[in-house]
C-alpha cells in the first residue's frame, strides 16, 4: 500500500475514519518498536499511543522527499521513546504514573505482555547496539533491530542516505570486532 499525499496525510490526521486506516495500518511496527525498548505492557500501550497523537500533531511537518511514512513515524517514536527515557531517570518514584494510565483489561495485558515476549530476542543486540556512540547507535537499531531500510533509517534520523550508510558500516564492524559476530547472528543467537 502506497503512502498517502503529504497534503492527503494532514487531512487523514483530521478525519476519524481515514485516521483509524492510517493507525491499523502502521500501528503493530510502531508497538513492535517501543516493545523492543520497553519492558512494561502500560508503557508501551501509552507510548504507543503518544506516538500516534504527536503524528496528528506534525503531520504537516511530513516531507516526502526525505522518506517514508512508516520512516517519519520511526523518527517520531525514537523521540517518543527517547523523552520517556529521560523522564524516567529523572523520576525515581513512579507512583504518581500509575494513577494516570488507562486501565488494560487481562487481554491488552496479555497481549503486551507476548509482544514484549516476542521482542525479548531483540534486547542482546540492543545491549551490544548501546555500547556504540550515539550516531552509529540510531543507524544500527533503526536498520539491524526495527528492520527499516538505510534510505528510511536516514529519513527518520534526518541525515543523508550516504551518512547512515557510512555509520551503519561502522557500527556493524565494530560489532563484530566486539563480539565477534555479525548484528544478525546476535539477533539470532538470543532466541
Amino acid at each position: 500500500m502506497a503512502d498517502i499525499p503529504p497534503e492527503d496525510l494532514r487531512q487523514t490526521m483530521r478525519d476519524p475514519e481515514a485516521f483509524e486506516v492510517f493507525y491499523r495500518r502502521h500501528t503493530e511496527r510502531v508497538s513492535r518498536f517501543v516493545a523492543r525498548r520497553m519492558t512494561d505492557p502500560h508503557t508501551v500501550d501509552d507510548l504507543t499511543t503518544e506516538v500516534f497523537l504527536a503524528a496528528i500533531d506534525t503531520a504537516d511537518t511530513y516531507r516526502p522527499d526525505r522518506g517514508s511514512q512508516e520512516a517519519w513515524l520511526f523518527g517520531i517514536a525514537r523521540n517518543v521513546v527517547a523523552s520517556e527515557l529521560r523522564r524516567a531517570a529523572r523520576e525515581l518514584h513512579k507512583s504518581g504514573r500509575a494513577a494516570g494510565r488507562r486501565p488494560l483489561d487481562s487481554d491488552d495485558i496479555a497481549r503486551l505482555e507476548e509482544r514484549i515476549d516476542a521482542e525479548r530476542a531483540a534486547r542482546p543486540l540492543l545491549s551490544a547496539i548501546a555500547r556504540l556512540p550515539k550516531s552509529l547507535r540510531a543507524v544500527a537499531e533503526l536498520v539491524d533491530i526495527d528492520g527499516l531500510s538505510v534510505t528510511d533509517a536516514a529519513a527518520a534520523l534526518r541525515i543523508r542516505v550516504a551518512t547512515a550508510r557510512v555509520r551503519l558500516h561502522r557500527a556493524r564492524r565494530r560489532l563484530m570486532t566486539e563480539s565477534g559476530n555479525r548484528p544478525e547472528t546476535i539477533l539470532e543467537g538470543s532466541s
